[in-house]
């Protein structure tokens, strides 16, 4: 996911697409624990994911303060 498509998001789209994104780090790093885990890239990309929106989000929200 790029940082133009996040920012192109509102907040409510943001915080519905961190919520699955949690789900979905929780379920690989069960996969993981397992042993059934075969994309083992994918849990740095959903770590770097949920980073990026947590960013823009905090952005966003601090914009609409100010």
């Amino acid at each position: 996911m790029k940082a133009s498509d996040v920012r192109a998001k509102t907040l409510d789209e943001l915080n519905d697409e961190l919520g699955s994104l949690k789900k979905e780090q929780f379920n690989l790093r069960f996969q993981k624990a397992t042993g059934q885990l075969e994309k083992t890239a994918r849990v740095k990309q959903v770590r770097k994911d949920i980073a990026r929106i947590k960013t823009i989000a905090a952005e966003k929200s601090a914009a609409k303060k100010a």
